[in-house]
C-alpha cells in the first residue's frame, strides 16, 4: 500500500499503536505493506505537521493524487505538496528497484494498451478483456492509475508527445472501465 510493489507480507498499524492504542483493532488502520516499508523505514515513525496533523498519505482514505506525481518515463514519484514529500522520503518511493519496476510496468502497459485497441477494432472481445485483465494483474498498479489520471490532465498531450496513439487509447471510456479506474 505504500510503495506500490506486490511484496506485501507485512500487517502495518497506519496510525502507530504507540501513538493511538485505541486504533490496533480498527481494521481501517491496518494496511499491507512490505517489510521493508513497515519494518524497516517506517517503523513507529509517523511524521506530524505543526498541527497535529498526519503527513503521510492515507493509503486507505485518500487519493494520493493531489500529493504525487508519478513521472512515467523515470518511474519516479514527485511530490506535489508536504505530506507528499514526507511520504516519499520515509518511504524511500524513488528507490532503484521501485522505479525501475514503474518503468518497466509502464512499457508492459503500453504493449497491452495497444493489443486491447487491436483486440476492440476487430470486436474480438475476449481477447480485448484477457489484455486488461494483464495490465490489472501486474505489479505496480500504481503506474496504470497514474496513466489513466494523466491522460485526462491538461498538459496530457505534452506528458505523452512521444505516443499521442497511446494518449487516445487512454481516454477511450472502454479502456478506462476495463481497467477498473472509478
Amino acid at each position: 500500500m505504500y510503495c506500490g510493489d506486490n511484496q506485501g507480507t507485512d500487517v502495518d498499524h497506519f496510525d502507530p499503536i504507540d501513538r493511538h492504542p485505541m486504533r490496533a483493532f480498527d481494521w481501517t488502520n491496518h494496511v499491507l505493506a512490505c517489510s521493508l516499508c513497515n519494518s524497516h523505514l517506517k517503523k513507529a515513525v509517523f511524521p506530524l505537521d505543526l498541527d497535529g496533523n498526519p503527513l503521510l498519505i492515507d493509503p486507505t482514505a485518500e487519493d494520493p493524487t493531489p500529493h504525487l506525481r508519478l513521472v512515467l518515463a523515470v518511474g519516479q514519484y514527485h511530490p506535489l505538496t508536504p505530506r507528499g514529500e514526507a511520504t516519499v522520503k520515509l518511504f524511500d518511493l524513488n528507490r532503484g528497484l521501485l522505479a525501475k519496476g514503474r518503468v518497466h510496468a509502464f512499457h508492459v502497459t503500453k504493449a497491452c494498451v495497444a493489443q486491447w485497441a487491436g483486440a476492440t477494432a476487430k470486436g474480438d472481445h475476449d481477447a480485448a478483456a484477457h489484455w486488461a485483465a494483464v495490465v490489472n494483474e501486474q505489479p505496480m498498479a500504481d503506474v496504470v492509475q497514474a496513466m489513466l489520471h494523466q491522460a485526462l490532465d491538461p498538459a496530457a498531450e505534452i506528458l505523452f508527445d512521444d505516443d499521442p496513439l497511446l494518449l487516445t487509447h487512454l481516454r477511450e471510456p472502454g479502456l478506462r472501465a476495463a481497467l477498473l479506474l472509478r
